[in-house]
C-alpha cells in the first residue's frame, strides 16, 4: 500500500509518502513540504496548498491519503488555518476517488513511538529508525507527515476488519431475541 501522509498547515504543509504492508519494513518514496507566505491572502495560500498537494498526487500516486485531524488547541487562528489546509487535502484526493482516514496526534503518535504523549523529537527518531533513515526528516512537519503514513498502514488492516464488521452486522437488520421454545416457558 502507498499513503501520502498530510500534516496540514497553512505556512508549513507536511507531506510525506510511505509504501508497504503491515508487519514488513516499510519504504520511504518521498518527503516534503508545501509553503505558502504568512503575509499572503488566504484564498492564494488555500490555492498554493492545493497545487502542492496536486504535485504529490501526480507525482506519487499514493492508493490512501491519511491526514492528522484537526484538533481543538487554545490558538484559534491556528486551528482555523490547520482545518482549512486539512480540508484541500481531503478535497484533492477526494477529488481523485483516493480514500482518506483522519488520525489524531496521540493515535499517530502512539503508532509510531508506543505513547501518545511523544514529543516531536521521539516521532522524528522513530520514523528515522522505521524508515531506515540516515537522519530525521527536517522540518518536524515532513516528518509528522511521514508518521501519519506509518499509522495508516499498521492501522488500516484492523480498521477494515471493524468497518467491514459494522458493514456485515447492519446488512443482516436489527436482531430478534429467539423465540421462546414451545415446550418450555408454558405453566402447567
Amino acid at each position: 500500500m502507498r499513503v501520502l501522509g498530510v500534516d496540514p498547515g497553512l505556512t508549513r504543509c507536511g507531506v510525506g509518502v510511505v509504501e508497504g504492508v503491515a508487519g514488513r519494513p516499510l519504504t520511504m518514496v518521498g518527503v516534503g513540504v508545501v509553503r505558502t507566505p504568512a503575509d499572503a491572502d488566504l484564498g492564494h495560500r488555500l490555492v498554493a496548498v492545493e497545487q502542492g498537494i496536486e504535485r504529490w498526487l501526480d507525482e506519487h500516486r499514493p492508493e490512501r491519503v491519511a491526514v492528522e485531524r484537526v484538533f481543538s488547541q487554545h490558538n484559534v487562528r491556528t486551528v482555523m488555518g490547520t482545518a482549512q489546509a486539512s480540508a484541500v487535502a481531503i478535497l484533492c484526493a477526494s477529488r481523485r476517488g483516493i480514500p482518506v482516514a483522519l488520525h489524531t496526534p496521540s493515535e499517530v503518535k502512539a503508532a509510531v513511538t508506543g505513547s501518545g504523549r511523544a514529543d516531536k523529537a521521539q516521532v522524528g527518531a522513530m520514523v528515522t529508525r522505521l524508515l531506515r533513515l540516515a537522519a530525521p526528516p527536517k522540518p518536524a512537519d515532513a516528518a509528522d507527515a511521514l508518521a501519519l503514513a506509518i499509522c495508516h498502514i499498521w492501522r488500516a488492516p484492523a480498521q477494515n476488519r471493524l468497518q467491514q464488521a459494522v458493514a456485515d452486522h447492519a446488512s443482516r437488520g436489527p436482531r430478534r431475541p429467539p423465540a421462546p421454545h414451545p415446550s418450555k416457558g408454558r405453566m402447567a
